[in-house]
């Protein structure tokens, strides 16, 4: 390590899929005290679970150990340390593997594991249900241990995403299980990191105003020992660290500015960023509490089945046309399988249109059942054979398809005592990791103070984008939108304008549904959680988007009387 004052923690991937050269690259864009993969996901959980269910032996990220085998020398020879949740549902397993690729390659590495976490054969016990996978979120202490212990590389499975930067962070600077404010930064630091280039300009609402954008770099977070970091990237590398890139990642999949881990609720209402220098961020004055006296566990389980068809709907009389498939494909179906059938017309054809895909909209039948001979061909063969007898202009938009299995998410928890966290060293050694002696029940924040309103004036009905920036994501079956505004100006007008009521009106589809304002004005910045709006979570594929990534943008897009001045 450089600077003992400091610990870097770079981060490679930020999912199951993500690019594939990051961890070269980081390896060799600079110096670096830690290298970290996020490879987990609710929806990769449950791929991991299928992925076990045909090899015993398998359940973890292969495409980390792929990585690893360009990248584990070049990390010993700097002195780098690996920590990585990609051994999924089996740690163990990867942990042997990276061992065993380690020979292969002549090198010597010590490999140690987390696990504990996968709580499956208890799910009667814990009364879970039967899911195919249940994990519960362990902290960063069994990394610590890991580390402490000598570890080149730690591998876990389920621990929450940022205990990938608490772990190093705690097990280089010493830090108690009581240290809850540094803790709570590294917390916020790790937040940040955890989805890769998301904090270096990926997924930014203002991404025109990067310069260059191709190819950005994954960030580093410098973390101290009073908890503050900074956050940043590889010199020469593309993107940006800007306070906007720190604010959108900041906002990604919260809700409560009380973000509970199984170590320290970070109070995300005392967040603190400053500028310090080009492509460098600031995070300070980030305090804790202890922790919740329980753990969640994420289970996944196979809902059923699900297929559908797309109809191209051309020119005039779409609506009619919608109607007409309807009550044919309804009146087959209805007499053959007895499907409930879910319609969607996304209105995308415009009036006059020089291109005939600019002429069409596309009507979107889906079907679910637990039954794939219900859904497969004889449900997309029923939709064919009104190709002769259906609407003018009828086709699809692909031809008849087989059923698809899909996955439910469910949240529970259960009493941390309940839940082993054991720290496997490289010897084979294995520690027990206690758990908080201090717990504190999640309580709601008391209604933060507003800023004082803008002087009323003259106002543009104008898109919302065009003074704020919005990030939005999913946890389970609810998805969070985060928007945030750039001056002290704008935030005076947005803390009063876009008020529950507002963001339904702005938002249709969320008029039904629970939705619940959180006022981060540290960061400029209101939270809507809006429950149920992706059904049973990501892989059910309960609406259009199903993970709720683009519903920020669509709030951006919508239209709202803004005063002039702010424009």
């Amino acid at each position: 390590m450089t600077d003992p004052s400091v610990i870097r923690i770079g981060n490679a991937s930020g999912f199951y899929g993500d690019r594939f050269s990051a961890m070269q690259e980081m390896l060799s864009g600079g110096e670096l005290d830690v290298l970290t993969g996020d490879y987990l996901a609710e929806l990769t959980m449950l791929i991991l679970g299928r992925d076990r269910l045909k090899d015993a032996d398998g359940g973890y990220a292969r495409t980390f150990l792929r990585q690893l085998e360009s990248a584990l020398g070049p990390a010993l020879d700097q002195g780098v340390k690996i920590v990585t949740n990609a051994g999924g549902l089996n740690p163990a397993g990867l942990s042997l593997a990276i061992s065993g690729l380690a020979r292969r390659l002549g090198l010597d590495v010590r490999v140690a594991h987390v696990e504990g976490d996968d709580v499956l054969a208890r799910a009667d016990e814990l009364k879970l249900g039967s899911p195919i996978t249940a994990n519960a979120y362990l902290g960063a202490w069994g990394i610590a241990e890991c580390l402490n212990n000598g570890a080149d590389v730690v591998v876990t499975g389920r621990v929450t995403d940022a205990s990938l930067v608490v772990g190093p962070a705690a097990a280089h600077f010493g830090w108690g299980r009581e240290d809850y404010d540094v803790l709570a930064g590294a917390v916020v630091a790790g937040h940040v990191i955890e989805c890769g280039p998301q904090a270096t300009g990926g997924n930014y609402s203002f991404f025109t105003e990067i310069a260059d954008l191709r190819h950005p770099g994954f960030p580093i977070a410098e973390v101290r020992a009073d908890g503050s970091s900074v956050i940043t990237k590889h010199a020469g590398t593309g993107g940006a660290v800007t306070l906007g890139t720190v604010t959108a990642q900041l906002l990604y999949e919260i809700g409560s500015p009380r973000y509970a881990g199984p170590d320290v609720t970070a109070r995300f209402d005392t967040i603190e960023l400053t500028e310090d220098g080009p492509d460098r961020v600031r995070i300070s004055g980030v305090r804790g509490e202890a922790p919740p006296p329980t753990l969640k566990v994420g289970c996944t389980s196979l809902g059923g089945f699900r297929n559908q068809v797309e109809f191209v709907l051309t020119g005039l009389d779409i609506e009619a046309k919608a109607e007409l498939v309807k009550r044919q494909l309804g009146t087959l179906t209805d007499l053959d399988l007895g499907l409930d059938l879910e319609w969607t017309l996304a209105r995308t054809d415009r009036a006059d249109a020089a291109v005939e895909e600019e002429a069409s909209a596309l009507l979107r039948c889906v079907v679910r059942s637990g039954d794939p001979r219900k859904v497969g061909r004889a449900f997309t063969g029923a939709a064919v054979e009104l190709a002769l007898s259906g609407y003018p202009g009828f086709h699809l938009t692909a031809p008849p398809g087989d059923a698809a299995p899909y996955g439910v998410f469910e949240a529970a928890f259960v009493d941390a005592r309940l839940v082993e966290h054991i720290a496997v060293s490289a010897d084979g050694q294995r520690r027990a990791i206690a758990p908080p002696l201090d717990t504190l029940e999640l309580g709601q924040l008391g209604v933060p103070p507003l800023p004082e309103p803008l002087p009323q004036g003259p106002c543009r009905r104008t898109p919302l984008g065009a003074v704020a920036g919005a990030r939005s994501g999913d946890k389970g079956g609810s998805a969070n939108v985060g928007v945030w505004a750039r001056t002290d100006d704008a935030w005076r007008w947005l803390a009063h304008a876009l008020t529950v009521e507002e963001f339904r009106r702005l938002l249709p589809e969320t008029a039904d549904l629970p939705v619940t304002r959180h006022v981060l004005g540290n960061l400029r910045a209101l939270n809507f959680v809006v429950d149920g709006l992706l059904g049973a979570g990501v892989a059910s594929q309960a609406r259009f988007d199903p993970q709720g990534k683009a519903v920020g943008e669509w709030l951006r897009s919508r239209c709202i009387d803004i005063p002039e001045v702010l424009l």
